[in-house]
């Protein structure tokens, strides 16, 4: 049965101010949790994801963490990770470090802490380096998103990329077409059931506010996120391996959520390396609410 007591908070990741970016339930010390009452409580909030700080090795700062969606468990996920590290240090350690590591079904996850410009913490994920699969043809993806071949931006390749989850990468030539997209949930489905990747991270070169390079949409047959960390961490791995600025290294900055009323900004770093591409992301968090389940 689930222990009463846990503590749960919630939180708003890659936000710049409270209220923005995407929202997180952190329920933390959940040992004695099944996986299906885990299930049933993610559910129950109904966020984009849940997550389950199920053990902890509090002097090396290392933290059992599961991470549930309403439908099902995920390996890894980008504002998870952000946001389930920040409530490690500031509810449970209770203190500034300078890092944690997060121990996921994906593997073990670093996380640094900074002070951002504004004064404000700033948590940078270490990403797994990314693997990049198949192409896919333009006339095939765009009309699945009610898009013309002609709005994709055919310099670069729409490719699966994974830093622990699969995604499709797919580049538009503008901000209009990205903001008119409607995906068709079914015929992506049927496309999608014999690929790694089951979600599209779409994306343009003409972000709304100056100071950003990129603007992302990521969409699914249930909702639209309003800032992905995993998929960011896929779209820096790609933008280096294609050059997309023309460079080995990139360090952006990245806007997601404007269109569902949940502004985001996520912060990108990667480089080449010897042993493939060095991926971080990055994000402010902002605390909500504090409590226990009753």
């Amino acid at each position: 049965m689930i222990e009463l007591g846990n503590p749960l908070f919630l939180v708003d990741v890659f936000a710049e101010a409270k209220l923005e970016g995407n929202q997180l339930a952190v329920v933390v010390e959940g040992m004695g949790w099944s996986a299906e009452e885990m299930q049933k409580f993610a559910k129950e909030m109904n966020f984009s994801e849940t997550t389950f700080i199920t053990g902890s090795d509090i002097d090396k700062r290392v933290f059992k963490v599961r991470i549930f969606t309403p439908v099902g468990e995920l390996p890894f996920a980008g504002h998870p990770t952000l946001g389930t590290a920040y409530v490690a240090a500031n509810e449970v350690l209770k203190m500034e470090v300078p890092d944690l590591t997060l121990d996921m079904k994906a593997g073990m996850i670093p996380v640094t802490f900074q002070k951002a410009a504004d004064g404000q913490p700033l948590l940078w994920m270490k990403q797994l380096n990314p693997e990049f699969g198949a192409i896919h043809k333009a006339e095939e993806i765009a009309p699945m998103f009610h898009l013309s071949p002609g709005d994709i931006d055919t310099r670069f390749p729409i490719q699966e990329v994974s830093t622990g989850v699969w995604f499709y990468m797919i580049p538009l030539k503008t901000r209009e077409a990205l903001k008119r997209i409607k995906l068709d949930a079914e015929k992506f489905k049927v496309y999608s059931a014999d690929k790694k990747a089951k979600w599209p991270l779409l994306f343009c070169a003409e972000p709304e506010a100056k100071g950003n390079h990129l603007k992302v949409r990521m969409v699914t047959d249930w909702t639209e996120d309003p800032a992905t960390g995993s998929a960011n961490g896929c779209l820096a791995g790609y933008l280096v391996k294609h050059r997309y600025f023309g460079t080995p290294k990139i360090d952006i900055r990245v806007e997601q959520g404007a269109e569902i009323g949940r502004p985001s900004i996520l912060y990108l770093k990667a480089e080449e390396i010897k042993v493939g591409i060095d991926v971080r992301v990055g994000g402010k968090v902002a605390m909500v609410a504090r409590g226990e389940l009753a």
